[in-house]
Parts: structure tokens; C-alpha cells; sequence
């Protein structure tokens, strides 16, 4: 979607923001195969399928005060802790990282690049504060951070909040840091706090163009945004060159997909990850996002 763009211009809507983004989450584990993540045909050792439609239904709350207007990072905690009640621990926080500024945007009518980007811009360090609160609530996959930055490490949850106080430090300034590291892994969902979230926005131009059941819309985006660049979780687990790895297999499928408009392929990729154990989350976050955007412009479901 371009600036430009009216996000509800075709179809309107007949769900509040917040209802679009449960319905964002529920469609993302549901759409398959998303080769490597938890989907209505696989599990993941103990995380299961029926813990993501748990969590959906959790962050409930926190998404609808994301839809009145609370704090952006009020409204995360709150998704978040809601989201963790279920057994199968971390289903959708950096999901729900995406979707509450995107669900503050749409409520506002002004789901474009450059009103979630203002929304993000305008964050606090309340805001920031909540975030690192919301760590407590579950366990997070994140990088290790450099000796001299362990003030700032989010499994320090609530306990950093000095030291952000100290320094003046907003949630949008923490997913700067996270965006660009100075040592580690970039963290893409935070890139698209600070791009104007342009991934999502084109992944859900992609959705909107595509033909067919929304499953299979959203498995051939997932491996589109695979493809095109390495996935944050892969390489936080597995490495940097083997994150390369993954999203080359990916482009090789997406590429024999769009030539035979098979999944079948796709699903031959799922079962390789998940005996290698290759969970490609954050591009399943993006994929969500791509998802609640699309709905907005008119998706029909």
C-alpha cells in the first residue's frame, strides 16, 4: 500500500480493528505450510497449534485497548500477559509487537507507513518501560547483548526501568538500538518499527493481489518474505550463515511454486525444517501483520 492509499477504500470493513487482529493471528497459524512454524497441519514438540488459537484469543484485551487509543506500551503488556495464558509459553509477542501500533493506526484511520510511523515516533519511555515489563509474562528468544549494554537487556524486565528513566529512552529509541545493532543480530520486527513497517505493507499489497483461499495466500507470503531475507529467530538459534541458508531453500521454493502454483513443494520444505529445527517466527510476526493489513484494505474471509 502506498501513502496514498485509503486502507478501507474497497470492501470497508465489518470488524473492528482489534477483532481484525485476532482474526490476523488466527489466519496466520492456520494458513499452510509455513515451512518451520507451528500450523494446523504441525506442532512443534511442545508448542501446539491449539496454544496459538489460545493466545489469539488472549491478547484480546490488549488489542482493544490498543483500539482506544491506550499507550502503545500498555496496550502491549496487557496483549501480552493476556496472550501467555496458555501452556505452551511465547505464541505471538512479536506478533502482537507488530499488531498494537498497526491496530492504534487503523483505529485511528491512519493505517498508512506513515501514520503507524508517527504512532511509533511518539512512543514513550513509559511506553518502553511496558515493554521490557512485558518480558516477564514469557519467555523471548533474543540475542545477547554486548557486556557493556546488560542495562538494557530486556530479560531484565522491570528492572531496567532505572536505567531507561536514566537515559531518557523511548520504545521507539529501543527498537532503533535493536534494528541496527552495533554487534549482533538485526532484529527484524523492530526494522519495521523504524521503516515505516514496509514489509508488512508490501506482503499485504501481495495478499490483496493473490487469488485463492487465504491459507494458501498466506503460505506463498510467508515464503516470499523468507526468501527475501533471513529470518531474526533463525539466526538468534542457529546463526547468521545458516539464517542465509534457510531463506535460500525458501527463494528455491517460492520460485518452483510460482511456476507450477503447487504447494506441494512448500510442503516437503516444512517437514525439512522441522526435522532441522528451523522456526522461521519472526517472518510468521510479519506475515500476521501482512495479514491485519490486508484485512483493513477489504480481504475477504
Amino acid at each position: 500500500m502506498t501513502e496514498e492509499t485509503d486502507p478501507l477504500a474497497d470492501g470497508g470493513r465489518d470488524r473492528t480493528p482489534a477483532e481484525n487482529a485476532q482474526l490476523a493471528l488466527l489466519l496466520e497459524v492456520s494458513g499452510t505450510p509455513k515451512p518451520g512454524n507451528v500450523d494446523r497441519h504441525r506442532d512443534l514438540g511442545d508448542l501446539r497449534f491449539e496454544h496459538f488459537m489460545a493466545g489469539a484469543v488472549g491478547a484480546a484485551d490488549g488489542l482493544r485497548r490498543a483500539e482506544a487509543g491506550d499507550p502503545v506500551g500498555v496496550a502491549f503488556e496487557d496483549a501480552v500477559a493476556g496472550m501467555a495464558n496458555q501452556q505452551g509459553g511465547n505464541t505471538q509477542f512479536g506478533c502482537l509487537l507488530l499488531l498494537v501500533p498497526l491496530v492504534r493506526a487503523a483505529a485511528s484511520d491512519a493505517l498508512t507507513p506513515r501514520g503507524v510511523s508517527e504512532i511509533v515516533k511518539a512512543t514513550t519511555v513509559e511506553d518502553a518501560i511496558n515493554f521490557y515489563r512485558a518480558f516477564e509474562h514469557v519467555d523471548v528468544a533474543v540475542d545477547d547483548l554486548p557486556s557493556d549494554a546488560d542495562a538494557l537487556d530486556v530479560r531484565r524486565g522491570s528492572a531496567a526501568a532505572p536505567t531507561l528513566r536514566e537515559r531518557g529512552l523511548t520504545l521507539y529509541d529501543i527498537m532503533g538500538f535493536s534494528a541496527e545493532p552495533d554487534d549482533g543480530v538485526p532484529d527484524g520486527n523492530a526494522r519495521e518499527w523504524v521503516t515505516g513497517f514496509d514489509r508488512a505493507f508490501g506482503a499485504a499489497d501481495r495478499l490483496l493481489a493473490d487469488e485463492g483461499p487465504v491459507g494458501d495466500r498466506t503460505a506463498r507470503v510467508f515464503l516470499d518474505l523468507l526468501a527475501e531475507e533471513p529470518d531474526t529467530l533463525v539466526a538468534i538459534t542457529h546463526g547468521k550463515s545458516t539464517a542465509r541458508k534457510v531463506s535460500h531453500r525458501a527463494a528455491e521454493v517460492a520460485d518452483e511454486i510460482a511456476a507450477s502454483d503447487d504447494l506441494s513443494a512448500a510442503e516437503a520444505l516444512a517437514e525439512e525444517f522441522v526435522d532441522a529445527g528451523y522456526n522461521p517466527g519472526t517472518t510468521a510476526d510479519l506475515t500476521a501483520a501482512a495479514l491485519f493489513i490486508a484485512l483493513e484494505g477489504g480481504l475477504s474471509v
